[in-house]
């Protein structure tokens, strides 16, 4: 397209306003009344939108990460043994697991958890930290199928 001046050349809107309404548009869509269809109501709400989903997204790890700690903290009660006792005796013997692993198997894998547990306990146990020394010895899994 060649202009043959400078307020030609400005006032030319072309297909890229099209697309950069288009693309407003679809991020737009499933909003309701004329938040939907209005240009200038569509792009405040899509900034709005898209402001709160990065807040909601710090959020959901936040939560998760509760709940690991949580649901960590239930199977370690469960094995008589802290959460942070078993975190430490498992770095203790090289045993590189996760919080959300650990949960897993808490979960998944309720007797490879206790092995786990135990092991915790006797590394903690034998290099002598304090909180340890007051603890009995772990003892059976309480399963589903036990209670009635």
């Amino acid at each position: 397209m060649v202009f043959r001046s400078i307020t030609l050349f400005a006032r030319k809107k072309g297909p890229d306003e099209y697309w950069r309404k288009r693309k407003i548009f679809k991020l737009s869509a499933h909003f309701g009344a004329r938040r939907r269809n209005c240009y200038s109501l569509a792009i405040r709400a899509v900034h709005r939108s898209l402001m709160f989903a990065t807040l909601g997204r710090r959020l959901k790890r936040q939560q998760i990460s509760l709940l690991w700690d949580q649901r960590l903290d239930a199977a370690c009660q469960e094995h008589g043994i802290s959460s942070k006792i078993m975190l430490e005796g498992l770095s203790r013997n090289d045993i590189l697991l996760n919080r959300k692993v650990l949960v897993d198997m808490a979960i998944y894998e309720p007797r490879t958890f206790k092995s786990l547990a135990k092991i915790a306990w006797a590394r903690a146990k034998v290099d002598g930290l304090n909180s340890v020394r007051n603890l009995d010895v772990p003892t059976g899994v309480l399963m589903r199928g036990m209670i009635k």
